[in-house]
């Protein structure tokens, strides 16, 4: 990974598929990921790390058991670990995601829309 500033913007417009997170960035032992999202995503748990959600554009919900969560623009969202979530967009969001490095995208759940993590 570079030091150069990175243009959020410009990354977005590189990628068009919704649940593929695409890294750009690294800090420490942290990866700093780009995702669109759109529809539902699958219910699943990261047992071993928090999940920080900062959506950029749009709206996100984040579903949890008792609640649903509502991010807008310029929020963000922490899910603690062991908490199971599922979010869903009714349009394209675009959020960026702040998690350790190796962290799978679905969590416990695995399945179809388990990605691997490209470099943008």
């Amino acid at each position: 990974m570079s030091s150069d500033v990175v243009d959020l913007d410009e990354k977005f417009d590189l990628f068009t598929d919704v649940w593929s997170p695409r890294l750009v960035a690294r800090l420490n032992d942290y990866e700093v990921k780009l995702v669109k999202v759109q529809g539902d995503f699958v219910w699943h748990t990261h047992d071993d790390t928090d999940e920080l959600f900062l959506v950029i554009d749009g709206t996100l919900t984040i579903q949890l058991r008792d609640r649903d969560v509502t991010v807008r623009p310029g929020q963000l969202f922490v899910v603690p670990r062991g908490v199971e979530h599922c979010p869903r967009a009714d349009g394209e969001v675009k959020v960026l995601l702040l998690e350790p490095a190796g962290v799978v995208n679905t969590g416990d759940a695995g399945g179809d829309l388990t990605a691997t993590v490209q470099p943008i």
